[in-house]
């Protein structure tokens, strides 16, 4: 039998993000890929392996044509926000068999640009077709099925709408670290719930922002990452997992897919979640952070409200940082958000974080973290453990 190779990040980069409104998606996808590649410090000759999703008709082939590269591996996968995660766990499979030497995940959106300029809408439906047909015409947006799996954890668990919006106000003080993050002036548990209803109980300070960027990732062989510029960050397990479809088909509102894709990366990566040193977590509203926390094992079913409290998930202070960029909350959210949780966890791992960095008792960056991604409205999971070289 062939032994595996170890498989590490070697090269992170975001596009410009926020406002965005002079770029195309495609722009901001061979800014992100020119980024990545430069942080590695490894020429794009090396790369044989490709990933994309959500841009084009034929993704990846168009942008892989776009940013002139012509793979040998490529992947498609699109199952929402924890695309990326789901990606990076088979780019990781197919470098590890020898079948690439070096993949390039990349994303890039025009989400907020698009709505401003009416090139499109806001996202309230995914369509109509399928089991989808049985939900939309009884007015079941998106939001709306976030909204009700999170009334069902209150009614369930007792979990207050003061504990969800300590998520927000948590990663906005994450993001006042950040100077790249959209938003970055504090806010209150009363302002959060003082806002504006968008779905019952989310007001909008529940709710992510809308913005314009885009995130690229480069994974390579073992063997390449000492030619690179910078300390390799090892992909050590990958778990994924596809819950439901039709919300009629969700066994139970209070437990995503995360509990099967956290328990086979932590077994995988043979660490345990106290051992976990910063957690990125998919944060498209704050309930989401709340409940993959559990499901990842960080606390038990029923306790993330609990868990959130007295600042548990600040970069300064907290037990266990969590979304130390500020999230989908705060920090920017231009569609599938999975990717930029790659690039921050890596980014910690090397100590590259500037004033959000989060640090171990005895100055040093952390040497374990978790990217774990969600898609559509609790569809699918992908969770990633990573390790610093």
């Amino acid at each position: 039998m062939v032994a595996r190779r170890k498989v590490a990040v070697v090269g992170v980069a975001l596009s410009d993000c926020g406002r965005v409104d002079d770029a195309t998606p495609y722009a901001l996808h061979a800014q992100a890929a020119r980024r990545a590649l430069a942080d590695a410090g490894l020429d794009r000759s090396l790369v044989d392996g490709f990933a994309s999703a959500g841009l084009g008709t034929l993704a990846p082939v168009e942008v892989a044509e776009y940013l002139g590269l012509r793979p040998t591996w490529v992947d498609s996968t699109s199952v929402g926000g924890s695309t990326w995660e789901v990606m990076a766990a088979h780019a990781a499979d197919a470098i590890a068999a020898g079948h690439a030497r070096a993949v390039l995940l990349v994303y890039g959106s025009t989400a907020r640009a698009d709505v401003r300029a009416g090139r499109r809408t806001g996202t309230l439906s995914f369509g109509t077709r399928g089991p989808l047909q049985f939900e939309v015409p009884y007015g079941h947006t998106l939001i709306a099925k976030y909204a009700m799996a999170a009334r069902r954890h209150m009614i369930e668990y007792g979990t207050t709408i003061e504990q969800l919006a300590e998520v927000a106000v948590q990663a906005r003080a994450n993001a006042a670290l950040n100077p790249e993050a959209m938003f970055r002036t504090p806010v209150t548990v009363d302002e959060v719930l003082s806002g504006p209803m968008i779905a019952d109980p989310f007001t909008k300070l529940h709710c992510c922002v809308r913005s314009d960027g885009g995130a690229a990732v480069l994974l390579a062989a073992g063997e390449y990452a000492r030619d690179c510029r910078t300390s390799p960050v090892w992909v050590l397990g990958s778990g994924e997992s596809v819950s439901h479809a039709a919300m009629s088909e969700w066994p139970d509102f209070t437990v995503s897919p995360t509990a099967v894709s956290g328990r086979l990366a932590f077994e995988r990566a043979g660490v345990r979640p106290a051992e976990i040193e910063v957690a990125e977590i998919y944060d498209a509203f704050t309930y989401m952070t709340l409940v993959t926390l559990e499901d990842l094992g960080f606390c038990g079913k029923g306790e993330g409200g609990a868990f959130v409290e007295k600042g548990r998930l600040l970069v300064e202070g907290g037990g266990l940082p969590v979304n130390t960029d500020g999230g989908g909350l705060s920090a920017q959210h231009p569609g599938m958000r999975g990717l930029f949780l790659l690039v921050e966890a890596a980014r910690q791992l090397r100590g590259e974080c500037g004033e959000r960095q989060v640090r171990r008792s005895d100055g040093s960056p952390p040497r374990l973290a978790v990217a774990s991604g969600t898609g559509g409205w609790f569809c699918s999971s992908g969770t990633v453990v990573l390790g610093a070289g």
